[in-house]
């Protein structure tokens, strides 16, 4: 079992830890969108009883036991592109994506 952060990753979430009080970064999932689930990406303040806790590149990476079966093994990666900047998961639970790419489906 292991979330993976990219290099990238792992330097955008250090950004936004660098002067908060922040412990890591929550990784998870919520109901939502057509294909049935949308990933949550947020700053931890602080574990929550039943995290499982990962290590990626000094990162604490904080993910929800109802989550981590859906998320279990994604690398998570930071893209820039001109204007755009934006987080990309390759999820190797993922069986298909919705066509606006904000939603996916597990089998």
């Amino acid at each position: 079992m292991a979330i993976t952060l990219t290099e990238s990753a792992a330097d955008r979430v250090q950004s936004y830890l660098d002067g908060s009080d922040g412990k890591g970064l929550r990784f998870g999932v919520r109901k939502t969108g057509c294909s049935g689930f949308a990933y949550v990406v947020d700053i931890a303040s602080e574990a929550n009883l039943d995290d499982h806790v990962f290590q990626s590149r000094g990162i604490e990476v904080f993910v929800d036991p109802k989550s981590l079966e859906l998320v279990d093994g994604t690398t998570i990666h930071f893209e820039k592109q001109e204007l755009a900047e934006t987080f990309v998961f390759k999820n190797p639970n993922v069986s298909a994506e919705c066509g606006c790419g904000e939603s996916f489906t597990v089998d």
